[in-house]
């Protein structure tokens, strides 16, 4: 295999490390410079997914074995590349993963330090099998460093969580995950898409209590059998289990805020059968152009209509209207660390503005549901403070709501929420609250 994947795995991780771009952003754009095919693609994206996904890990491990003088940001990548291959990847042989780095130093202008690298790696590969233990197990210094997670994050979920919970679902965050896609019904029957990637020689795995929910392998989703005509499209199995808590039914008035890129409201419009009304809200003009481009595919417009709004802002014209509001709060996203390990990158400082904005956003939506209507707030992280806790100082301002148990999708609620966690439920990590309102 040539070094066309490693390269472009390099460039994305420079543009992450140089320009904070997400990874899925930045593979992308190598895929497209240097016209990648899938074998290529899909190494590059396990090179750089993992590197960052292990990104302290490398980094101990590189320390340990090099002591000189400070390293280059992008020699000191394409060490991590080459320890992750090491110490991640069995199926490349060590040999080989010293020497494609070397070819890859010397590729990137770097020949200077091709010794280096051929040195270093080779001290890894050696003792691959007997390397030192990370010192402090048993703390949070320790899963910090073991998982490549921020240290502050593993203090807060081990005093939280405790310290096991706290390593597997850390643990789980690190593995790579499957593809899940959600069968449009509208449009096909399930097991008759599932013929149809049988037939192309793709394998998946169904969901019986989420119909028509199916986990692949990965790959291209617009390379699938039905993409172009909209017979699926790409949700987790958290989500679409949280819209189904929800409940919609035909003929309702449902409010989408903070919709894009759409999933919640394609979700809400196959069960609502394609009967009703779903109004999708995002504060994004450019955002709209998803949510609008996914229901022409997926053959629902004609039930979602998109509108650039801010949902904290009042609309007494509105007030009672809907029988749902869906409320898929802006969050710190710690429940997608292994989508987006670059998450990980986030401070304590920038996330404490967000239970404000989070119950900013209950408080004025709160006002659009109708009497015994439903008020879903979702969130894609695991914080308690972004979650539970925000629920609660809703409910104490807004009387005429109750937290209502709910079962969907083989989950149940406890106090009317419920928290997915990736070792435990094989899902993002991701909280859904149904909160109801008063008849009177």
């Amino acid at each position: 295999m040539g070094n066309a994947a490693r390269e472009a795995a390099l460039e994305a991780l420079e543009r992450c490390r140089r320009d904070g771009a997400w990874s899925s952003a930045a593979l992308d754009a190598a895929f497209k410079k240097r016209g990648l095919d899938g074998r290529d693609s899909a190494l590059a994206s396990r090179l750089c997914l993992g590197v960052l996904q292990n990104l302290q890990y490398c980094d101990h491990y590189i320390g340990l074995y090099y002591k000189g003088g400070k390293l280059e940001p992008r020699l000191r990548d394409i060490l991590r590349l080459g320890v992750y291959q090491l110490l991640f990847l069995d199926k490349i042989p060590a040999r080989a993963a010293v020497n494609e780095s070397v070819a890859l130093c010397k590729a990137a202008g770097l020949g200077r330090a091709a010794g280096l690298v051929n040195a270093l790696l080779r001290r890894v590969a050696e003792n691959r099998e007997s390397l030192p233990e990370i010192p402090g197990a048993g703390t949070p210094a320790y899963l910090s460093v073991r998982y490549s997670q921020p240290l502050w994050l593993a203090e807060a979920l081990t005093a939280e969580r405790g310290y096991a919970f706290t390593e597997a679902f850390f643990a789980a965050c690190n593995r790579t995950g499957g593809l899940c896609i959600q069968v449009n019904s509208l449009k096909v029957r399930p097991e008759e898409y599932v013929r149809s990637l049988e037939r192309k020689g793709i394998a998946c795995r169904r969901f019986e209590e989420v119909p028509g929910c199916l986990e692949l392998d990965g790959g291209n989703v617009t390379q699938l059998p039905g993409w172009e005509e909209g017979l699926f499209y790409v949700q987790d199995r958290a989500a679409r289990t949280a819209v189904l808590a929800a409940a919609p039914e035909p003929g309702m008035r449902v409010l989408d805020a903070c919709a894009a890129p759409g999933g919640k409201s394609f979700a809400a419009a196959l069960a609502m059968e394609g009967r009703g009304e779903i109004l999708a809200w995002d504060i994004h003009e450019k955002k709209l152009a998803l949510i609008r481009a996914g229901a022409a595919r997926l053959g629902l417009e004609g039930l979602i209509r998109a509108q650039c709004r801010d949902a904290r802002l009042p609309d007494r014209a509105l007030e009672g209207r809907f029988d749902l509001v869906l409320c898929d709060a802006p969050c710190s996203g710690f429940g997608l660390l292994g989508k987006r390990p670059e998450i990980r990158r986030k401070r304590p400082e920038e996330l404490r503005p967000l239970p404000e904005l989070q119950l900013a956003l209950l408080d004025n939506l709160s006002a659009f549901v109708r009497p015994g209507g439903v008020l879903l707030y979702t969130t894609c992280t695991v914080l308690s403070r972004e979650n539970g806790e925000t629920v609660a100082r809703f409910l104490e301002k807004h009387r005429e709501f109750k937290a209502e148990d709910f079962s969907a999708g083989g989950v149940r609620s406890e106090k009317g929420m419920v928290t997915f966690w990736p070792h435990i439920d094989g899902t993002d990590g991701f909280f859904a609250a149904r909160l109801r309102r008063s008849e009177a």
